[in-house]
């Protein structure tokens, strides 16, 4: 009955998506990541209860911290992390939930069975910020290309496209070495798809792309000859003040040398 419950669990973890990972521990040097206040799901051994005693503690190399004990398939999970935490006895997993940044580090899982040496294993944790579906944001350009946007929080992620399933190519887009970012060619319609690798997993948001109107390309234009128009304007100004200010004023009307008119012939 254990072991269906704590399958379950799992199951109706990782339904949940992005902030529930699962790790397989069971081997010597396993990177592990999880989301910050997120699930992670550790699986440490096969079957726990073929074990007399299982320890599991943190930093081991520094300032070792005992996190779970097992013993006489009876389990104690220390009272720092014991209110967001269990442990599976049948299926060896170890659940972890609202995780912390400080549960990130180095951990060293210790087992013991009878007429077998104690058998050290050493596994790393890393948490990384938790995750918000990817965004996607659209602009038309002035010659009826569409340029697309896909962000996402997490840390360096790569990024992919598709448009109606098919890989995104040179005949529907200008491609770059800048991933988050394509330029869709004129005419190209059809759902976008941006799907985003992570350490933790791979989320994907579409987008239905249209064309852009006329009407709204027009406009692009007008707005881009009323900013030429705008700056002529400045640049002419700013020409007539400089010349008033530095050409001198002629006067009509001369003298002569002392003071009287000039009489003209």
């Amino acid at each position: 009955m254990l072991v269906v419950v704590g399958f379950l669990m799992i199951f109706a973890a990782l339904s949940n998506g992005m902030l529930t990972s699962f790790c397989d521990v069971t081997v010597d040097g396993s990177q592990c990541y999880g989301a910050l206040g997120g699930t992670v799901y550790l699986h440490l051994i096969t079957d726990a209860e073929g074990y007399d005693q299982l320890e599991l503690k943190k930093d081991p190399s520094g300032q070792s911290l005992g996190i779970l004990k097992m013993k006489n398939n009876s389990s104690i999970i220390n009272q720092t992390i014991n209110s967001r935490s269990s442990f599976f006895i049948n299926n060896g997993t170890f659940m972890i939930t609202n995780i912390e940044r400080s549960d990130a580090a180095e951990y060293q899982l210790e087992t013991f069975k009878a007429a077998v040496n104690k058998v050290h294993r050493r596994f790393k944790l890393s948490i990384t910020a938790s995750g918000f579906p990817p965004q996607l944001s659209s602009e038309c350009l002035s010659q009826g290309e569409v340029r697309v946007s896909c962000f996402s929080e997490r840390g360096s992620p790569q990024y992919s496209w598709t448009l109606d399933g098919f890989t995104l190519d040179t005949t529907m887009a200008f491609i770059s070495d800048i991933t988050d970012t394509v330029i869709l060619k004129k005419g190209i319609v059809g759902s976008l798809a941006c799907r985003v690798n992570n350490d933790i997993n791979t989320p994907t948001v579409t987008w239905d792309i249209s064309p852009c109107t006329a009407l709204w390309i027009n406009v692009l234009v007008y707005v881009k000859c009323a900013e030429i128009f705008i700056l002529l304007a400045v640049c002419l100004a700013s020409y007539w003040f400089y010349r008033k200010k530095t050409c001198p004023t002629v006067q009509v009307g001369s003298r002569g040398a002392e003071g009287s008119p000039v009489d003209h012939v």
